[in-house]
């Protein structure tokens, strides 16, 4: 419990003890409780001659008083009158003892000293609960433009370059900060500048916070962490206030990093028409890009910040001065993705079978987040199993339930639609395995799946490309459409289960087009208008298309001719393998999921 709730709770137990002490206070001053002693009892027990004796207690509201009458059955009872001295007449006339008290007087601390201190404790309770609410929110308004960065030092940060696996030369770039925090001097004896900014850029899950943080680490210097929308609200100039909190704060406790992840969400491109020049996140940005470019030499205070879309940035912040060195963290190759796997295994029993340099090598494509989540559903998957180590097996489960998605094995599904599957599939898993620049097969199913796919074709790339070439992508257009084929060859007839193939194939066809200049027709001029998205950074007032009508004409005729070309080749590659088709349905139609293995065994 807090502070703040123990001083509360003080008070709630003060008012009720000031509660309780004016209930008693007002009882006695009303009497207490109602008796059922009436005066006509009393005159009918005085004819009766039951009273033996009577003690007068008068009020101070004088002629009224109280009676306690004892009877000959010595009980006593208590009577309230508003005529003391017609009482004591009544007594006299039946001749009965009776003894007249002094009229009471209350004292000082009853009549004035305790009436003023329970209305002081009210006062007091009072005034202190609004000022205890109105200091809240005082507190909250003062801490509103408050920087909410947290800092880590030396003893928080256990994260160093050992922590962080197959990034060898974005580690070589930011060892050069690391090695200015710790000895400033060498570089300002010989009039170095060290960057004030360092941009982490690429895909998602490559490590960027990772290095960050390891930066930090070795430094063994103060840390301040923050997220880029923990400076934008609702209220204009709280941002900007909140900027110059979190430098302030870091000078104090220079040298020292800051890192702002995810900065796209405050130093986006300015002008796009969106909000006006008294836009929140842009008075922000603005703050930032003064702050950044406002450090002395030796302040020692560098910037660090994380994107996956640096395409948006504002152009005043990555200018030299500001953020003046990138660092592209992109994906792992073989080597790194080994080492990665290695750093997630520990701490998982593996089994003999399992080979983590194979996996690397059949995971191209993956970042370090994505290995990390592939070890975890295997652990997972094993621990359901009831199995205290990992085996291959559950490592292939994992791998297929990532990139496809969970079977939904319980789905029931018609022979018709189960015959229909098996030969689109297939005619994907032939062409796959037949044409030289993709594949090969990794696994072939007509188990349901949870993206509402009937059935899946798994490739496996056993080797990291940098870039396409004409003929792959055209071969991918061609294994697109192999279900399709295979489908309108087999049935005479054609289903909606390819419609996810023709638009992968369409978007193929198109970046060869207007994109990637493969097309002889269009020429070497990129028509491609996808990077002037609005509300992504981009001027409003752009067009939607930089071209006419008859180079559109002339790009949609050129993606047609290369569908269609495919389309022709994929249908003569199966023919040829007309019989293997067949077979790799009844046996897909037999198992309902064959390996790498059993599906090349049948060529």
């Amino acid at each position: 419990m807090n502070n703040k709730s123990k001083g509360i709770g003080g008070i709630n137990l003060i008012a009720c003890l000031l509660l309780l002490a004016a209930m008693y206070w007002f009882m006695g001053q009303t009497g207490g409780q109602k008796n059922d002693f009436s005066y006509y009892d009393f005159e009918a027990a005085l004819k009766a001659g039951e009273v033996s004796e009577v003690v007068i207690e008068p009020n101070k509201v004088v002629p009224t008083g109280t009676l306690v009458i004892k009877l000959e059955n010595e009980e006593a009872e208590k009577l309230y009158v508003s005529d003391v001295k017609e009482i004591e007449e009544l007594l006299q006339s039946y001749k009965v003892d009776y003894e007249l008290e002094d009229v009471p007087q209350e004292s000082v601390f009853v009549t004035a000293i305790l009436p003023t201190l329970l209305m002081i404790g009210a006062a007091f309770i009072l005034f202190t609960m609004m000022g205890k609410q109105g200091g809240g929110m005082n507190a909250k308004a003062m801490n509103f433009g408050k920087s909410r960065a947290k800092m880590s030092t030396e003893t928080d940060n256990k994260v160093t370059f050992e922590n962080v696996a197959g990034l060898h030369e974005e580690k070589e770039d930011l060892e050069e900060i690391v090695d200015f925090l710790r000895e400033p001097g060498k570089y300002t004896r010989v009039g170095a500048r060290i960057p004030k900014g360092v941009l982490l850029e690429g895909p998602p899950g490559t490590g960027k916070t990772l290095l960050a943080k390891a930066v930090a680490g070795e430094a063994k210097v103060p840390f301040f962490s923050i997220s880029g929308s923990d400076f934008v609200e609702m209220f204009v100039g709280v941002g900007a206030s909140r900027v110059r909190d979190l430098f302030q704060e870091a000078k104090e406790n220079a040298p020292c990093i800051i890192f702002i992840d995810e900065i796209d969400a405050v130093a986006r491109r300015r002008g796009t028409g969106m909000g006006g020049g008294h836009d929140e996140r842009e008075q922000t940005l603005n703050q930032l890009l003064v702050e950044m470019d406002g450090f002395g030499v030796n302040e020692g205070i560098i910037v660090m910040a994380a994107t996956n879309r640096v395409d948006i940035l504002d152009p005043a912040i990555l200018r030299p001065g500001r953020f003046d060195r990138k660092v592209m963290v992109g994906r792992p190759d073989v080597k790194g993705r080994y080492e990665i796997l290695q750093v997630h295994a520990k701490g998982k029993p593996l089994g003999d079978d399992v080979d983590l340099q194979q996996i690397a090598q059949t995971t191209a494509g993956f970042t370090g987040a994505d290995l990390e989540n592939l070890l975890n559903e295997s652990a997972i998957y094993a621990a359901k199993e009831g199995r205290a180590y990992l085996k291959q097996e559950d490592i292939r489960h994992a791998f297929v339930k990532i990139g496809i998605g969970s079977e939904k094995k319980s789905r029931v599904i018609s022979d018709k639609e189960k015959k229909i599957t098996a030969y689109h599939e297939a005619g994907h898993a032939i062409l796959f395995h037949v044409l030289p620049d993709v594949g090969p097969v990794y696994s072939v199913s007509i188990i349901p799946t949870g993206v509402g796919a009937a059935g899946y074709t798994m490739p496996l790339p056993e080797k990291d490309e940098m870039f396409n070439t004409k003929g792959k992508m055209l071969q991918d257009i061609v294994v697109s459409l192999g279900g399709r084929v295979a489908e309108e060859m087999i049935f005479d007839d054609i289903t909606t289960g390819a419609s996810q193939d023709i638009k992968q194939a369409t978007a193929y066809a198109k970046a060869m087009v207007t994109k990637f200049g493969m097309s002889d027709q269009v020429g070497l001029i990129n028509y491609d208008n996808d990077s002037d998205e609005v509300f992504v950074g981009r001027d409003f007032g752009k067009t939607s298309r930089g071209y006419g009508e008859q180079v559109a004409t002339m790009i949609d005729m050129e993606v047609k001719r290369i569908i269609d070309e495919c389309y022709a080749k994929a249908k003569s590659i199966l023919k040829e393998n007309e019989k293997i088709l067949h077979s790799c349905a009844e046996l897909l139609l037999e198992k309902e999921k064959i390996p790498r293995e059993e599906f090349e065994a049948l060529f």
